[in-house]
Formats: C-alpha cells, structure tokens, sequence
C-alpha cells in the first residue's frame, strides 16, 4: 500500500462532495424500489459521469503513472463508488466495518487488482480512519479476526489524500466516534480483461470520454463484440484493442 498526501485541490473535493450528494440520491431511489435501502445507506455505486467534480477528478487520471507501473502495462477501471462512515450510532452500510478483501480470487504474486481510496474528508482515528493489515495480500486464507486486530494499522490523512494498495489486502473501516460522516471516494482498477462490475461504455456512450487516455482507463478498449459485424473489423476498428493483455 502507499499513501499520497494533498493530491486532490480543496475546490473539487467541494465539487465530488455535492455530485456524491447527487448520485446517493439516484442510487438511493433505486434502492428503495428494489428493497434493499437500509443495507447500503451512506453509499453511491458506479457514479462514472455523476457530475462536474467527479468527471473532473476522473479525467485528472490521478496516479496514472504508478498504476500502469503496478500492472506493467494497461489497466482499465473496474469500480467507482462513494462511501460515507456514518457515525456509529446511526445505522448504515456496515459492510466496510468488517475487514474484507476487495477481490475474490486469490490471485498470488500476479497483480489482478488494486484500490484507490481517496480521502474527500480528512480521515482521522476519531471519525475511523481505515485499518489495513500490512503483508495479508500474501496470504490465501483469512487470517483470524483476533490476528487481522492486533495486526491492523490505522491510515489517516489530510483531504485530499488518495490511498492505494493491492486488493487482496485485509482492510475494513474504523467506526466513527465523531457526529459528522467521512466520506471517501472507491474505486478499484484491473488489467483490462478483468470483467467491470458494470459496463461502462455502454452506460456512458461512445461520446463521453474525452481523450483516448480516458477511452482506455473506462474500458472502451477492451469491449466484447456483440455480432460477427463488429468482430471482423480492420484492427482501427475492433473493439478490443491490442495491448490489453
């Protein structure tokens, strides 16, 4: 894991804080109509192209150069989410309060996945800051809870501060003892024949990214066709790029 302190500007931390409003809003209703609100309150799942301050941060490619040097190559994003720690006396989405690891495959020493935790508030041991256990991403099984507690460190930073480590790390949130949420924005990145939580491309539209850079990161070079039209296409044309591995 690595912590980068002051990487994201307090002005778009104000922007990602009123899109992350937004988006909890819209994720919200469809939570209700499908019964499942009070187990994911205080979360926004998959809030690619929710607004100006989070298209912002997305097209910044924030840590771009170690991410590509993680993986050695491509990688594509696999998650985009905001969480919010509630203080504990509400109830919320308690499933960051256990520790977990991001990634179900046991993947070894190969590099299959790794999280971007970026701290939109300052994460403190007050308002549970996140606790890590250094070196369980080499371990296959979960390490016992009384191990995963006496081993794990807290992480704590200044707004702004994005923290990134490898996905199959125990990790889980702290409970806030404070009476005001922390929030933080997820997101996870793969090699980009990892399959996407969810379809990107096809959810934002050809239009949507800016720059061939962008096109990359969202997974626009790493499609499946869908017909045998869009299979024998001229290698400009095909969806799936080459050097995605």
């Amino acid at each position: 894991f690595a912590l980068f302190p002051n990487m994201v500007p307090g002005q778009l931390l104000g922007l990602i804080k009123k899109d992350v409003a937004r988006c909890q809003q819209v994720c919200r209703d469809w939570r209700i109509k499908n019964g499942l609100e009070s187990k994911f309150d205080g979360s926004a799942h998959h809030i690619v192209g929710g607004g100006d301050g989070l298209n912002q941060f997305l097209f910044a490619l924030y840590l771009d150069e170690q991410i590509s040097s993680y993986f050695e190559g491509e990688y594509i994003l696999n998650s985009f989410g905001a969480l919010e720690n509630l203080p504990s006396t509400q109830s919320g989405y308690d499933h960051g309060l256990r520790f977990h690891r991001d990634v179900r495959t046991y993947s070894h020493d190969f590099r299959l996945m790794v999280n971007m935790l970026v701290m939109v508030d300052e994460f403190t041991p007050e308002n549970g800051a996140t606790l890590i256990v250094p070196g369980s991403h080499r371990r296959k099984e979960r390490p016992s809870e009384t191990e995963l507690e006496r081993r794990a460190e807290q992480v704590c930073g200044l707004a702004g501060s994005i923290l990134l480590f490898d996905s199959n790390l125990w990790h889980a949130a702290a409970p806030n003892r404070t009476k005001r949420s922390r929030m933080a924005l997820t997101l996870t990145f793969t090699r980009p024949f990892f399959k996407q939580q969810l379809d990107y491309p096809r959810l934002l539209g050809d239009e949507f990214p800016p720059n061939e850079r962008v096109r990359q990161i969202l997974g626009y070079n790493a499609r499946v066709p869908a017909s045998l039209d869009e299979w024998y296409q001229p290698p400009e044309k095909r969806m799936y790029k080459p050097g995605q591995g």
